[in-house]
């Protein structure tokens, strides 16, 4: 349904960014870091793209999208509009 695909949308990017990958980059000393130099080191050096190590950095520096935030805030103004 809409909440759960809603509260997905806000909770993944949370607990990725809660790993260490973040906007700025993949944050130092972090799960992340750890995840970024096993993945460089099977990878002969660099990190593969696709791997799960550049899908979550990806995730981590987006965030949640402008149009997920919108489409929560429509979603809450018309459950309080309904329930207020």
């Amino acid at each position: 349904g809409v909440l759960p695909a809603g509260v997905a949308a806000i909770a993944i990017p949370m607990a990725v960014g809660a790993l260490g990958f973040t906007g700025a980059g993949i944050a130092a000393g972090s799960v992340a870091a750890k995840m970024m130099s096993a993945a460089a080191i099977a990878n002969g050096g660099g990190v593969a793209a696709g791997s799960a190590v550049a899908v979550l950095q990806s995730i981590g520096a987006a965030g949640v999208p402008t149009a997920v935030q919108a489409a929560l805030t429509a979603i809450g103004a018309a459950i309080g509009a309904a329930t207020g």
